[in-house]
């Protein structure tokens, strides 16, 4: 089979990979996971499970990139791209560069006139945007939020006037403390809270800021969890000739 994005011309691929369901994989995902010289895995456990659920054949290399050995993986991922091979580069899950490990390898690699290609495929974030129920004019991810409250509580209001929705991720944990802050900064604005979204016991808690954390208090939440904040209902702004006025 010719596999077209192989050209001459060595390329590091961001490969998305499914947030949960393993079926959620693009026939273009799989050919070049079967066809890149090396791949970089956030966890290389979780990536060979993708690997042995579609029966394909692992890289001749395969080594970890996560937060904890980056630099290094990255100079590797750099020496093998100078060596003419092509180098994949997946998360856990979801797509990589978005509150995962990848942006750096991605930024060096552009910086050192290396071609860089990205798959689209799955993401949290935009499942849940789609799954919500809310009207997204336009939004803001901002990934997770810094754990003191204090410096939540800056982040959220520095979003309270944003014309779009807010999306983040957020631990099981902390679900209904980190609602509780929205409420203060944001109002009382309808909330779509979603729990191991593509997975067997996928949930959307949806409603009101208050109602949700009624609902979730002293509820123990297992799983991934992407928040999407309505965005705030502002008053329109009447035209100018409008015959009201």
């Amino acid at each position: 089979m010719e596999i077209t994005e192989f050209t001459s011309e060595p390329t590091l691929f961001l490969i998305p990979t499914p947030i949960g369901n393993l079926e959620d994989i693009s026939y273009r995902t799989v050919r070049i996971l079967q066809n890149v010289d090396a791949l970089a895995c956030e966890d290389t456990r979780h990536t060979r499970k993708i690997f042995e659920r579609h029966q394909l054949d692992s890289p001749p290399i395969i080594f970890s990139c996560h937060a904890h050995n980056e630099d290094r993986a990255v100079g590797r991922i750099l020496s093998l791209l100078r060596d003419g091979k092509n180098v994949g580069l997946t998360s856990d899950a979801g797509a990589p560069g978005i509150s995962d490990p990848g942006q750096r390898a991605a930024t060096a690699a552009i910086e050192d006139g290396f071609r860089v290609e990205a798959l689209p495929g799955p993401s949290a974030v935009i499942t849940a945007l789609m799954v919500s129920g809310l009207p997204i004019p336009a939004f803001s991810f901002l990934g997770f939020l810094p754990r003191r409250p204090g410096r939540q509580r800056k982040v959220f209001n520095a979003y309270a006037d944003t014309p779009g929705a807010i999306a983040l991720f957020e631990s099981p944990f902390r679900v209904v403390k980190i609602l509780k802050i929205a409420l203060e900064c944001l109002g009382d604005r309808q909330v779509a809270v979603c729990v191991e979204l593509t997975k067997k016991f996928e949930r959307v808690h949806r409603g009101s800021i208050q109602e949700v954390i009624e609902k979730l208090d002293g509820v123990k939440i297992k799983g991934e969890v992407t928040i999407v904040i309505a965005p705030h209902r502002a008053e329109p702004e009447l035209e100018e000739d409008d015959p009201k006025h």
